[in-house]
């Protein structure tokens, strides 16, 4: 399948996976739009929006909706952090930010793209979430917390979305490289039961496929990609 008459919003598409995302649908032939705070210097339409405020969000979607008829294909990727901080350290309007633009942020997307769905045959969300979600490490307390938001999100939305043609899937990824792949050490790749850190074509790959037309069974999923990580046990010597 390509994506020549198929209209894809990518959120977060500024860089990192969100970039390889856009990209991918972007040389398949697709009329891709990134939404994200950042600036973007790449080679598909962008458009400003800040994740957690609704209104901006409305009025992008509208503004596609009015430029392409209608949208296809919804892959809710922007995400913010505060990282490696004690929760003794984080306030409850900074844990609040973090989720009003990593799930608030990715259900006013989601609502927005099913009106500008309506009368369409074809329709698909791709919410991208972590394996953060139900494994973490210190100091990721919002972070995980909005994903594993995600994963429910999806899971209610299969079901108020099962009139429609549309699917709704999560993406888990582990351990994504988006920056200098070849500084990994042997130990990075070797810890993986894979062998390897993970690309983000290894996200384009479960994207595009989740997306195709003929990939209309699967729906509700939520696939981790992370090198078989969450599956290992880990002991300290």
């Amino acid at each position: 399948m390509t994506y020549q008459d198929k209209v894809v919003i990518v959120t977060g598409a500024s860089n990192g996976i969100g970039a390889s995302v856009a990209k991918a649908y972007h040389e398949q032939g697709a009329r891709v739009v990134s939404l994200d705070i950042q600036p973007s210097h790449n080679d598909w339409q962008h458009i400003t929006v800040d994740l957690s405020d609704e209104q901006q969000v409305i009025n992008a979607f509208q503004a596609v909706t009015q430029q392409y008829g209608a949208i296809h294909i919804l892959i809710n990727n922007g995400a913010i952090t505060t990282s490696s901080r004690s929760i003794l350290e984080v306030s409850t309007s900074e844990f609040a930010k973090v989720i009003d633009v990593n799930l608030n942020g990715a259900f006013t997307c989601s609502r927005e793209f099913v009106r500008a769905n309506q009368g369409e045959s074809f329709g698909r969300i791709i919410n991208i979430s972590s394996t953060r979600w139900q494994q973490n490490e210190f100091g990721w307390d919002a972070y995980g917390a909005s994903k594993g938001g995600l994963v429910s999100l999806t899971h209610s939305l299969v079901n108020s979305l099962s009139h429609t043609p549309i699917t709704i899937n999560t993406i888990s990824p582990g351990w994504i490289e988006t920056s200098d792949y070849d500084a990994l050490r042997k130990e990075d790749h070797a810890q993986h039961p894979s062998g390897r850190v993970g690309k983000p074509q290894d996200i384009v790959n479960a994207c595009l496929f989740l997306t195709h037309s003929d990939n209309d069974f699967i729906n509700g999923a939520n696939i981790s990609i992370d090198g078989g990580m969450t599956k290992r046990m880990i002991y300290q010597d």
